[in-house]
């Protein structure tokens, strides 16, 4: 091996650009996916460890499993148990600030509302006060704030602190502030318990009991802990802080996602690495052959040309973790700095996990090694004699033939389960239909170059250099197509998720006209996350409908619940949902849901009746495999209730996020909700709608957690989001399309060494810089052309295949849209990809001096 590996260094050396360019995809690969890898378990562990602080000296806490509210009586029955020594009720609540409600220079997103028992807290909790006083018994419109909160605000003791109530706006006089804590990144707002239960309507009910044990010993504390457990039932959860949280599993979603990304980069490194072995195995054949005649054995020539590979590999692998470490700290020490000032959180240096730097490794080093397997037994296979025939293209030609005769059965079959209408073999088709197109490239380069030389031409019609390019880009099929495959890759994820975005983009915004049939909107500031939206009283919607010319006015009430779910290895669990409550005969009135299973006119029947059913969206129902007629356990805070499923639909804002839908009536009895959320409303016919819009919006200005806005002006709002998020996911795309940028540049380079005594004749007999120039772009153009037609037909098929993917998924109905503007958009980075990757090797080649270019072997 030693021999082995120092002719590959020696080689590698002697190629440094080429090297240097091979390596490169490999380093991108594994830093995206060893620098986030690392860089978002750092994050969540700052959270946990931030959210862990925030219970002090805490032993249990407990909360409803749903999150919602539960009579005081379950705190006397905890105080109750043996072992636990004193306990507290109160109410903890996230509350979202509206934009500017503190004024345009203070950027308070949100506060944690929590009302404490002034007598029972303290005994369970050091509230440490640092300037002023803590709450009395029989204190009213009083709060506690933190000194950063206080800063912030430019607020003192005495002075007077606005939030948001269910009856508009409360104010509070501040008697006492805290130090900052960490919480979560939420300022605290402490109130008495009584006040909190009056401002949020929830009078004679806690969310959150607090309680510290009577010992120190843990088997006696473990002991007292399941006498609590027991006591309160399944419907309670201690210690609720968990993984299973929507901001934990998140951040889990997150690093799967770019793993995914490295492992797709490397995916497309294997083609370029592949490509270049390829390549070297037809520049070295004299060389390979006089080894061989040497007494080369065919496990030496393999060793050879792996040996090359390992080195890139381990090379690569070693600065993509270095850089991905780089790419951790850097952003670790970024988030900490915003964190610190914004969330109170403090996130630590990251960690190297020892699987991810194994993983990282084993793919770095793997990804080359396998792409270098083939090249390197094609080159064992050559013997002396064949060296002095030119039998290589044959060879290859013969491969070419066979690879293309699977490569259309594959695109025949894949076409097949097109029209099938089964989307298991249409997304089984797509993958097929990628293959075909990489296999049966070869034979496409050809004729792909004559037609778009025909276009060259025109461009390069006085250098004459068109033809060159197209006969250099055929000379090599094989070579160009694996080039050209690289590049259709990236442009068929670009292409394919472009189309399915949108296809989306339409069909929501079908919903949305469908689902938002109003003329106006009462909207919380984070519509569809409803937890820390702080909703109004029945008071707000009376005064709207008082108004000459309202209509019909209509509102949605929330809750959480959980239902049992069973998992894949036969466990059970239970997933968190949405519950929304809903007034069947005026929701139908101005909205509607888009129904998938079921009857409209009898769903909203049966939610009408006082019997438990609910209406279930798409993504739920498609996830759990439920349908009309099942029966669901929901957890509510008054224990577990059945609740049968009258149709499957939903509505625009809750598309994306398990929901179902209930009567307002059977959300009050079972999960003591009563606060509007959001709220719709349309104006009667022949109104005045100037002189009803400035009536409304007087109410409105007393209730500032709530916008509103005319229906048609938040329709535009929302497209302009979606094509926020539209052009987000373009810019992910367009990363992971970079390792095709380094595919046709690492081809052309090759090209420019293994044509250096051709180029230096074009040189000799008269032709100029600028037309050596003209010919590597335009060699450059035909391959990202090949690769760009390749990559829109592939990206065309599996836009499609996303797309009746979500539709058979049953999540909600989705039409198919050709993406124009991602067709359009894929062909200019395809064709600027090629003339960017031109740019250095059409330099290198123009610049060659005649004499050194004839003297090259």
């Amino acid at each position: 091996m030693p021999f082995q590996l120092s002719l590959a260094i020696k080689y590698l050396s002697g190629r440094k650009l080429r090297a240097l360019l091979t390596t490169l995809s490999i380093v991108i690969g594994v830093m995206v996916m060893f620098g986030m890898g690392s860089l978002l378990p750092t994050a969540l562990d700052a959270f946990k460890k931030s959210a862990q602080s925030a219970s002090g000296q805490i032993d249990v806490t407990v909360t409803q499993k749903t999150k919602g509210s539960f009579s005081t009586s379950v705190l006397n029955r905890v105080k109750n148990v043996e072992g636990v020594r004193a306990a507290a009720g109160s109410i903890e609540r996230t509350m979202n600030v509206p934009a500017n409600f503190y004024g345009r220079d203070v950027d308070v997103p949100s506060l944690m509302l929590v009302g404490v028992d002034p007598v029972a807290g303290p005994t369970v909790r050091d509230y440490h006060i640092s300037e002023g006083r803590f709450f009395k018994a029989g204190d009213s419109d009083v709060v506690v704030i933190t000194a950063s909160l206080a800063d912030t605000l430019h607020l003192k003791l005495g002075d007077t602190l606005r939030i948001p109530a269910i009856d508009g706006v409360a104010k509070l006089t501040i008697v006492g502030l805290l130090p900052g804590r960490a919480l979560l990144g939420n300022e605290e707002v402490l109130l008495s318990l009584a006040e909190a239960q009056k401002l949020l309507d929830m009078g004679g009910l806690l969310n959150t009991i607090e309680a510290n044990l009577a010992t120190g010993d843990s088997t006696q504390r473990d002991a007292a802990v399941q006498r609590i457990k027991t006591e309160l039932g399944s419907n309670y959860r201690l210690n609720a802080l968990s993984d299973e949280s929507q901001m934990f599993a998140s951040i889990s979603a997150a690093q799967s996602v770019f793993n995914m990304l490295g492992v797709l980069t490397l995916f497309m490194s294997g083609f370029i690495i592949f490509n270049t072995f390829r390549t070297i195995v037809t520049e070295r054949r004299h060389d390979i052959g006089m080894l061989r005649a040497l007494g080369a054995s065919r496990g030496t020539i393999i060793g050879l040309i792996l040996a090359e590979g390992v080195v890139q590999g381990i090379v690569g692998t070693a600065l993509g973790l270095v850089m991905g470490y780089l790419l951790a700290y850097g952003g670790s020490n970024l988030m900490s700095q915003m964190y610190r000032s914004v969330l109170s959180i403090q996130i630590s240096q990251p960690s190297i996990d020892p699987l991810l730097l194994a993983v990282s490794i084993a793919l770095g080093v793997g990804v080359t090694i396998v792409a270098g397997l083939l090249p390197a037994v094609s080159a064992s296979r050559v013997t002396p004699i064949e060296v002095l025939r030119p039998s290589a293209s044959e060879a290859f030609q013969r491969i070419s033939r066979a690879g293309a005769v699977v490569g259309a059965l594959l695109i025949v079959g894949a076409l097949g389960g097109l029209f099938s209408g089964q989307f298991a073999l249409v997304a089984l088709g797509g993958l097929a239909f990628l293959a075909g197109l990489v296999l049966v490239a070869p034979v496409l380069v050809k004729p792909f170059a004559s037609a778009f030389s025909v276009l060259l031409a025109l461009a390069f019609a006085r250098s004459g250099t068109g033809g060159l390019a197209q006969g250099n880009i055929t000379r090599q099929p094989s070579r160009s197509a694996i080039t050209a495959s690289a590049t259709m890759i990236g442009l068929a994820i670009v292409v394919g998720a472009g189309g399915m975005m949108w296809s989306m983009n339409d069909s929501l915004l079908g919903m949305f006209q469908k689902s938002m049939g109003s003329d106006y909107l009462l909207v919380p500031p984070a519509v569809s996350i409803w937890e820390g939206d702080i909703g109004a009283g029945q008071s707000l919607t009376n005064k709207l409908r008082s108004v000459s010319g309202v209509g019909t006015v209509t509102t949605l009430r929330y809750a959480q619940s959980a239902i049992p779910t069973v998992s894949v290895k036969g466990g059970s669990g239970e997933s968190q949902i949405t519950v929304l409550g809903i007034d069947p005969p005026t929701y139908r009135e101005i909205s509607g849901m888009d129904f998938q299973k079921g009857n409209a006119n009898e769903a909203y029947t049966a939610l009408g009746s006082t019997e438990r059913v609910m209406i279930m969206n798409g993504i739920l129902a498609a996830t759990t495999g439920t349908k009309p007629g099942d029966v669901i356990i929901l957890s509510t805070p008054q224990g577990q209730k059945d609740y049968r499923v009258v149709a499957v639909g939903g509505d625009v804002l809750m598309a994306k996020i398990s929901t179902v839908y209930i009567s307002q009536v059977n959300l009050k009895a079972d999960f003591n909700k009563s606060e509007d959320v959001f709220v719709q409303l349309n104006l009667a016919q022949g109104a005045d709608a100037a002189a009803v819009e400035s009536r409304l919006r007087t109410i409105v200005s007393d209730y500032p957690q709530f916008r509103f806005i005319a229906t048609r002006q938040y329709l535009d709002e929302f497209s302009k989001q979606f094509d926020a998020v539209f052009a987000g996911v373009y810019l992910m795309l367009a990363v992971l399309s970079l390792p095709s940028l380094i595919a046709i540049l690492n081809t052309l380079v090759i090209g420019v060494i293994e044509r250096t005594r051709e180029i230096g004749m074009l040189r000799a007999i008269g032709a100029a810089r600028r037309q050596v120039w003209n010919m590597i772009v335009a060699e450059a153009l035909l391959l990202s052309a090949i690769g760009t037609a390749l990559g829109l037909l592939g990206g065309l098929y599996l836009s499609y295949v996303l797309v009746q993917g979500i539709g058979a998924a049953g999540i909600f109905r989705m039409e198919y849209s050709f993406p124009l503007a991602g067709v359009l958009a894929a062909t200019a980075a395809g064709l600027i990809f090629g003339v960017l990757a031109a740019l250095l090797p059409a330099r290198q080649a123009s610049r060659m001096e005649i004499i050194k270019a004839l003297r090259y072997e």
